[in-house]
């Protein structure tokens, strides 16, 4: 009883805050709009039929590839990142962490913002280019897909770098040695020895990299100029620019459906892989 009694808050907290939303986003997905936009009520399968036309069947394979786009991005800059970390003295990993989520303690619109100076024409990264005669002209980043990818990885990275560096943190250099003595070379080192011993940290990073760009909209629109669409901008364009709550529900239960299935490919690959060792 007392257990259960301890629970209780953040059991109602959850179904309050969580299981109720969810159930009413579900619900609309199903019911039919007025002549605003608005939930009419009624049940009707119309909203996920119309996810068949190209139209969203675009925006959603777009927006699959720019997800696994960024998410190898993020794991291989924050593999290379995790093992110079923890290939550190002890005394200075935990400031080079500190350099890594310091900034991420600023509002995220701010540092969209800051990239946008950063990537504008006469801005910082435009002067750098001109002055090393690397380009002649100014450079047009923005808005473009380049400097989307760009705010997506520095969005995403530390999700990457820290899940990767707590499995190698552990990692006796001794072993690296051993390897190298045995006639392994820097890739088998890494791809025979170290990646399987970061493969937990490697599959958590792909759901918290993967998951999240799916539903990102803000950089798409600030740095790539809302010129192609992901999820996440397609369910705020419904509800606000079209008006249409239930087909933006549609789509929101749509985007959830695909975030179950990368958990449950996740979860299923992380068991075959347990298997095997």
């Amino acid at each position: 009883m007392v257990p259960a009694l301890m629970l209780a808050p953040a059991g109602l907290t959850i179904v309050a805050l969580v299981l109720v939303p969810l159930a009413i986003v579900v619900r609309n997905s199903f019911a039919t709009a007025d002549a605003y936009g608005g939930i009419q009520g009624g049940f009707t399968l119309d909203n996920y039929r119309q996810l068949v036309d190209p139209v969203y069947l675009k925006v959603i394979g777009y927006s699959l590839g720019i997800a696994a786009a960024n998410t190898v991005l993020c794991l291989v800059a924050g593999y290379v990142v995790a093992y110079y970390i923890a290939g550190r003295p002890a005394e200075r990993q935990l400031g080079l962490l500190l350099l890594i989520i310091v900034p991420f303690w600023t509002d995220f619109l701010v540092r969209t913002f800051a990239w946008i100076n950063l990537l504008s024409p006469d801005g910082p990264v435009d002067s750098l280019g001109r002055s090393l005669g690397l380009v002649h002209g100014h450079l047009d980043l923005i808005p473009g897909q380049g400097a989307s990818f760009v705010g997506l990885l520095y969005a995403f990275l530390p999700t990457a770098v820290f899940p990767i560096y707590a499995s190698l943190r552990g990692v006796d250099p001794s072993l690296r040695e051993a390897a190298r003595d045995l006639g392994c070379g820097w890739w088998r080192v890494h791809s025979k020895v170290l990646l399987p011993i970061a493969r937990s940290g490697l599959l958590a990073s792909v759901l918290l990299i993967f998951i999240p760009t799916l539903g990102v909209f803000v950089i798409s629109v600030l740095l790539g100029g809302g010129k192609n669409q992901l999820v996440g901008n397609l369910i705020v364009t419904l509800y606000t620019e079209f008006r249409n709550q239930p087909m933006g529900a549609a789509v929101s239960v749509l985007l959830l459906g695909l975030m179950l299935v990368c958990l449950i490919a996740v979860g299923l690959t992380a068991r075959r892989l347990r298997r095997k060792a």
